[in-house]
């Protein structure tokens, strides 16, 4: 089973990993991170299939992919 894991403090909120994720698992927080930027948060964990593109996408290496 694969799983996300997204350092909210690194994420600035761009959502460019919401647009990458075919199954449309990402979407941007409600809570403001320490920077005040609203972080990328996955919805249902048990949906990702670990492609990795949300991690492939993130400018700010946020996301990291585990298989």
């Amino acid at each position: 089973m694969a799983r996300i894991e997204i350092e909210e403090a690194r994420c600035k909120g761009c959502g460019l990993c919401t647009i990458a994720c075919s199954r449309q698992l990402l979407v941007l927080s409600e809570r403001i991170n320490y920077q005040g930027y609203t972080p990328a948060q996955i919805t249902d964990q048990e949906k990702c299939t670990g492609c990795a593109l949300c991690a492939e996408i993130c400018p700010d290496l946020a996301i990291v992919v585990f298989r």
